[in-house]
């Protein structure tokens, strides 16, 4: 409202960004897992259930207090591995592609849930071992949004828009794919590599467009 009157007072319009119905929020998405039941079962312990080490900005989302080791290739490893819950219905593990390359991984490209044809791998927990026949991608950068964001962005589920980001080391992500649902809080998601391209930081400007 503040900034309304300021412009208004100006005689100028709002800037786009401030215009929209929702403040947009850019988060870094390390590298994590998503996993079933039953394999937190195998790996934790029959009737294991998550707990929650920190809520993440979409409702429902958090970060588990358990982590797990990532078996790759030649016996190279990630430890600590966070899982995000709550349990789903696949098991996927996420990289950025300098993680992959340090366990000797190929993974492809991927929105997330599309994990046929991908590689698999070994988990290790405190009780057990879980091997994945697939599931190791490298997640597509994306934006969460309501409809009410989709309609003022003018975009709809799977469409693609492109995320300028400023600062000293600003870029321009192309290729950012939509994700629409009415229980999604305005958010866009890149990886590690990605953020750290740029040098993504809580103050950076960052503008989101079709």
């Amino acid at each position: 409202m503040v900034r309304q009157a300021v412009y208004a007072k100006l005689g100028k319009p709002l800037p786009r960004n401030a215009s929209a119905p929702n403040p947009l929020v850019v988060n870094i998405s390390a590298r994590h897992c998503h996993l079933t039941p039953q394999a937190v079962e195998v790996l934790f312990g029959k009737g294991y259930q998550l707990q929650v080490h920190k809520w993440l900005y979409q409702e429902g989302q958090f970060a588990a207090k358990e982590t797990v080791t990532l078996i790759g290739p030649r016996s190279r490893v990630i430890s600590n591995l966070r899982i995000l819950g709550p349990c789903r219905n696949l098991n996927q593990v996420e990289l950025a592609y300098t993680d992959s390359i340090a366990l000797g991984f190929d993974i492809p490209l991927r929105a997330s849930g599309n994990i046929e044809n991908t590689p698999g791998a070994m988990l290790m927990g405190p009780k057990g071992f879980f091997e994945m026949p697939n599931g190791v991608i490298r997640a597509l950068r994306h934006a969460h949004l309501s409809p009410v964001d989709a309609e003022f962005y003018g975009v709809k589920q799977g469409d693609w828009m492109k995320l300028r980001i400023g600062g000293e080391c600003g870029v321009t992500l192309d290729k950012l794919l939509c994700r629409v649902d009415p229980s999604f809080k305005l958010e866009v998601h890149i990886d590690t590599d990605e953020g750290n391209a740029c040098n993504l930081q809580p103050h950076t400007p960052c503008e989101l467009f079709k």
